[in-house]
């Protein structure tokens, strides 16, 4: 089977895969810097300089074959997104809980989906559309952005939000000519020089003891969710696996639950309701369009 052969079922896997990781990831990175003091910029640099000595086998398992691309432009377009995207987000897990962060960047999806019927003039159709908003809706019924309780620091995740929908669509861009390795490695060479300027710029430290181990585990977990990433988008249309993505708040609302007591309000559970149920019925639909392509 050819890397770029479809599989919707694998891909859908791949990206809750890829949710999961991230959720241990947000964890460790709410752990470093809300509780263990680490700035976030530094926290998001060791985060992605760890990861890249994590990734280096699949360099050193290909050789230089891995850095061959025709596609240089769009590697450093991917690589600015990114960074802004995730020096949104680590600042926002520095200040706000994990299901609040989580429910915010849920607006991405609306944004992706946008983007791949704009772009790459993809066929959403109308089951996909409601869908996709019935997640974002179940996103801010969790949220409840009308009380007094909401901080506008919550708006640095739809910042994050904006940037990483860039990042999937240019990531699905470069499927088409490149493997889930090279991508991956890419994104890590071109992070982390960048987050290092942003590091030391804000006066950037060394994490010791307790901190250094969880963004030692941060930059690993980060590496296998974005290499799932890649290979979801692989296997079929980002219209199609980005809603598996809402599948990210339950995730996280476990990690903040369990390692820090974060507790969400009881509109959660209806909104997770809508959440999951939209993205399983995302993947029936593409399982009926792929059984009325094969019967044709």
């Amino acid at each position: 089977m050819s890397t770029n052969s479809k599989n919707p079922i694998f891909a859908a896997l791949a990206m809750i895969g890829a949710g999961a990781s991230f959720a241990i990831v947000n964890g460790a990175l709410q752990a470093s810097t809300m509780q263990l003091g680490v700035p976030s910029t530094s926290a998001a640099f060791w985060q992605y300089a760890l990861g890249l000595l994590v990734g280096l086998p699949f360099v050193l398992r290909r050789g230089f074959s891995a850095l061959k691309t025709h596609q240089i432009g769009w590697h450093l377009a991917r690589g600015v997104l990114a960074v802004i995207g995730i020096q949104l987000w680590v600042a926002g897990l520095a200040r706000v809980e994990i299901w609040q962060a989580i429910a915010l960047v849920m607006t991405s999806p609306f944004f992706v989906i946008i983007g791949a019927k704009l772009f790459f003039r993809e066929r959403v159709g109308l089951i996909r559309w409601l869908a996709t908003l019935a997640g974002f809706s179940g996103g801010m019924v969790i949220l409840e952005p009308w009380t007094e309780g909401f901080s506008l620091a919550a708006l640095l995740p739809v910042g994050a939000a904006a940037f990483w929908a860039g990042t999937s669509l240019v990531t699905k861009k470069l499927t088409a000519t490149e493997d889930a390795d090279s991508i991956t490695i890419y994104l890590l060479l071109l992070l982390t020089p960048v987050n290092a300027l942003l590091a030391l710029g804000d006066g950037g430290i060394v994490p010791t003891g307790p901190a250094l181990w969880l963004l030692v585990g941060a930059g690993a977990l980060t590496v296998l969710a974005n290499y799932l990433l890649t290979l979801a988008y692989q296997k079929a249309d980002a219209a199609f696996v980005q809603p598996f993505d809402h599948l990210k708040l339950p995730l996280n609302i476990a990690v903040g639950f369990f390692a820090f007591g974060f507790a969400p309000s009881g509109a959660f559970w209806p909104g997770a309701l809508v959440i999951v149920g939209a993205s399983l019925l995302v993947m029936l639909d593409e399982q009926k369009r792929d059984t009325q392509v094969s019967t044709a």
